[in-house]
């Protein structure tokens, strides 16, 4: 099955259950956020192989073929054309194709990828599951909870959402983190993160 969606092409994308703040000011995604906003749909974030976040006129980006869909949590109107908004990640999709849709906003033919199953943490990774815990309840004692951008349930026992928080906030490239986001077995995709810490 196939869906269309419009797509928020970036140089950095989003992971299942991450948290990703916007300032929107180019009018066709001042539109697109209003009415996703309304209607209470997501829209798609897809990851620049080339080409720029702004609109070029004449300029078609090439994105990565997987992404993920972005749900708005938070949106706040600081002024009629510029909106700051807060969303979290949802299901992740393989790209097919990519047209022209209405204002500039780019449509995605797209088919969803499977959600986590769950794995939990085995005891040799637990160590990293404890480290991010110790963080959360550091933010949580200190009464910053709100700062951290995380949001709850705070699913430590779970491979895949684990890798997820790692593997957004890692420095890496927009490559290794995509190698990340296409894993479908939770297990390893923590294993391959740890790997990348280690090496760091």
């Amino acid at each position: 099955m196939h869906d269309t969606i419009p797509l928020f092409p970036l140089s950095q994308g989003l992971f299942p259950d991450g948290l990703l703040p916007l300032q929107i000011f180019e009018v066709r995604y001042l539109d697109l956020i209003k009415r996703c906003h309304q209607q209470q749909q997501p829209f798609g974030v897809a990851w620049l192989q080339q080409g720029s976040e702004v609109q070029v006129p004449g300029q078609v980006p090439t994105l990565h073929p997987v992404g993920c869909m972005a749900h708005i949590r938070e949106l706040d109107p600081v002024q009629p054309t510029f909106f700051r908004i807060v969303c979290q990640g949802g299901l992740r999709f393989e790209l097919h194709d990519v047209q022209p849709g209405p204002y500039g906003v780019w449509q995605g033919s797209v088919s969803y990828l499977a959600q986590d199953p769950e794995v939990g943490v085995p005891p040799a990774l637990q160590a990293h599951a404890d480290r991010l815990g110790k963080v959360i309840a550091s933010a949580q004692q200190q009464g910053v909870i709100d700062k951290l951008p995380i949001f709850p349930p705070y699913q430590l026992d779970q491979c895949g959402w684990l890798a997820n928080r790692y593997a957004e906030a890692l420095p890496i490239s927009a490559e290794l983190k995509l190698q990340l986001l296409r894993e479908s077995d939770p297990l390893q995709r923590l294993e391959a993160v740890v790997r990348i810490m280690q090496q760091g």
